[in-house]
């Protein structure tokens, strides 16, 4: 298939008819679902590596808070510039399941040399690589899924997906957290080994041969092996726009959190580390039934409605966010975080595979929007930090907001471009799927 001739692509042969409910269709293939929830929900913990564990990890051994912030820096630009050649080596290997397990033992490996030697050079190249093997594993799993349910069943299991993946950073933070107080901060990184060695676990129990390797791509079937040319992804104007509109998302929500944190330590309320602690879990807990409700919404209504409220939580968040006054007020600020969130956790990867679908690039087309999303969460500790200097924290709150704000209107005035991917296909016969991507040239 060449990049002009895209439409109607037919999705594998071997796809069920659409069943009246889907728990029949899910039913068929519980075992390595099931798996697939476990694997999302242990890899949680082990993909963020310490996370914010390791600046607490270093600073006890007397780094600075300059020297903490560079290598955690250097960390995420290396996993930023190599998710698009990652998504792309996932979209055209069939060993998907060995890149999620090298994954998980390089990082938990990078992990326990930091702990054996936590000077800078190791804790620089532990960093980096594992970035590196991080940024492989949202588009290995986001392929695996959909080789498991195809574009039919993808809405639904992306929502248990999440749903999982929070649950699983809020019992790794608890158990890190506890482990960590009880036993030394040592222990952090066994939790993390745990993790990763249950992970493993759920890796082998997700059989191969249910794996439908060009539905996981979003390849057609009827196209044998020829697949799109690789600069669909510069030519279609869908997922310009949505990695525009998640650039500008980001852009205003990733400096709210540490922001709301420094926030409460100028007032003088409280513990930093306990009180950031605390609303990371909020958030959490909040994703997880917002993970579900959104699956359900795209499957019964499209991914619209689901980017709508996403977009439309972070500017009421920095508004909500400049009038606080204590700490306490400070959790339906976290709660509207957890829904923004969680429902860009499933619509994401839902529509970046609708776009795609025929092209047989899904999972690079899902590391390019990752890319610009982080591109926009660097961007944002810059851009808050500054404002919070010069004009204070409630100033930063609402131009974060404001940002935020570009975004929601970027997705209102793009929606007869954006309709078409993001419309509901549940109710009509999936034995076809529509390649969006033809419209976008």
């Amino acid at each position: 298939m060449n990049g002009n001739s895209q439409a109607h692509a037919v999705l594998p042969a071997r796809m069920p008819a659409a069943p009246r409910h889907p728990l029949r269709f899910f039913a068929k293939t519980h075992p390595p679902l099931l798996a697939l929830c476990a694997l999302n929900f242990f890899m949680a913990d082990v993909t963020a590596g310490l996370g914010p564990f390791l600046g607490v990890f270093l600073q006890a051994q007397h780094w600075t808070p300059a020297e903490i912030g560079l290598v955690m820096t250097a960390g995420g630009i290396a996993g930023m510039a190599v998710t698009t050649p990652l998504g792309a080596l996932v979209d055209g290997t069939r060993r998907k399941r060995t890149i999620v397990g090298a994954a998980a033992l390089t990082i938990t490996a990078a992990m326990v040399a930091i702990l054996l030697r936590p000077d800078f050079v190791v804790v620089t190249a532990a960093q980096i690589v594992s970035g590196i093997a991080g940024a492989a594993v949202p588009p290995a799993i986001a392929a695996i899924t959909l080789g498991l349910v195809h574009q039919q069943g993808f809405p639904h299991q992306l929502g248990r997906n999440e749903a999982s993946n929070h649950s699983g950073n809020v019992v790794a933070a608890v158990l890190a957290g506890a482990a960590g107080y009880v036993f030394g901060l040592g222990a952090v990184f066994v939790v993390l080994a745990i993790m990763a060695a249950c992970a493993l676990a759920a890796l082998v129990c997700i059989d191969p041969r249910e794996i439908d390797h060009r539905a996981a791509r979003g390849a057609a079937e009827h196209d044998g092996e020829g697949i799109a040319a690789f600069t669909v992804l510069l030519r279609s104007k869908p997922l310009l726009v949505l990695g525009v509109t998640l650039t500008l998302f980001h852009l205003g929500n990733a400096a709210m959190l540490p922001l709301l944190g420094q926030a409460a330590v100028a007032k003088g309320e409280g513990n930093a580390s306990a009180f950031t602690g605390a609303t990371i879990v909020i958030a959490q807990l909040t994703m997880v039934p917002v993970a579900l409700f959104a699956a359900r919404l795209a499957e019964t209504k499209g991914y619209w409605p689901v980017f709508l409220i996403a977009l439309i939580t972070l500017p009421v968040r920095g508004l909500a966010a400049s009038l606080t006054g204590g700490a306490w007020a400070l959790v339906p600020v976290q709660i509207l975080d957890g829904f923004g969130a969680g429902a860009l956790g499933v619509a994401v990867p839902g529509l970046v595979a609708r776009i795609l679908a025929g092209t047989g690039h899904v999972n690079a087309g899902l590391g390019a929007v990752m890319t610009l999303q982080a591109i926009g969460a660097a961007l944002s500790m810059s851009v808050g930090g500054v404002v919070a200097e010069q004009f204070g924290y409630a100033a930063a709150f609402v131009t974060l907001g404001a940002i935020a704000v570009v975004a929601l209107l970027v997705w209102l005035v793009t929606r007869p471009l954006m309709a078409g991917p993001c419309e509901n296909q549940v109710s009509k016969n999936t034995s076809e799927a529509v390649a969006y991507s033809d419209a976008a040239f």
